[in-house]
């Protein structure tokens, strides 16, 4: 059975909003509404635009303020999503934990160690596992286990994914993406076209 729903928040380390993120962002907004729960960007500079997706779900906030700020009276309810944790994500933390926080992009192909200032913060950490995952999959992985109480080795899963986009053309996506019943991997909506615009550019220039 679900727990009550979790706060999830993104420290984003990029001055502007490219179209990856913004659909993945979205995503999150929609999924942490319907899970009743609550999705923060947090350190956002002055400029930053909030897209209209993100404005009006009910469940988002956009924060100039960074986490260390925001939680600076129970920071040890707070939850690194780190790589580098010693520790991988149990149910159990759904109790221990009131919110989870992931570094900037996580997405990076090849990955860039983008956790280590907010780990430096001295947050308590958790790992999702040995793959790379796009930050969407990664709440919503957290998400699963935390809140649906699912085991992280039980989340169904696919690793590198290959895209088909007609009878000539594919891509393999360099990420682990959690799957639907049907066995695809779970994306954004849009985000398939998205990729498919955009398939010579390298998948590291679409966030």
């Amino acid at each position: 059975m679900a727990s009550d729903g979790k706060t999830f928040i993104v420290e984003h380390l990029d001055p502007e909003l490219g179209p990856w993120s913004e659909l993945e962002y979205a995503a999150i907004a929609s999924e942490t509404r319907d899970s009743r729960g609550r999705f923060i960007l947090s350190s956002l500079p002055p400029a930053f635009r909030v897209p209209e997706a993100l404005a009006g779900n009910a469940a988002f906030t956009a924060e100039r303020r960074g986490v260390e700020e925001l939680y600076a009276a129970n920071k040890a309810r707070v939850c690194l999503l780190d790589p580098a944790a010693a520790k991988d994500l149990a149910p159990e933390d759904g109790d221990a934990f009131d919110a989870f926080l992931f570094g900037g992009i996580l997405g990076d192909d090849p990955p860039r160690d983008r956790t280590s200032e907010l780990r430096k913060k001295g947050f308590e950490g958790r790992r999702l596992g040995p793959k790379q995952m796009t930050t969407d999959t990664a709440v919503r992985v957290t998400r699963m286990v935390v809140q649906d109480r699912i085991p992280l080795d039980k989340v169904p899963h696919v690793d590198f994914p290959e895209l088909k986009f007609n009878e000539h053309e594919s891509t393999e996506m360099p990420f682990r993406y959690v799957v639907d019943e049907a066995g695809n991997p779970i994306m954004p909506p849009g985000m398939k076209e998205l990729i498919q615009k955009d398939a010579d550019k390298a998948v590291d220039d679409l966030f």
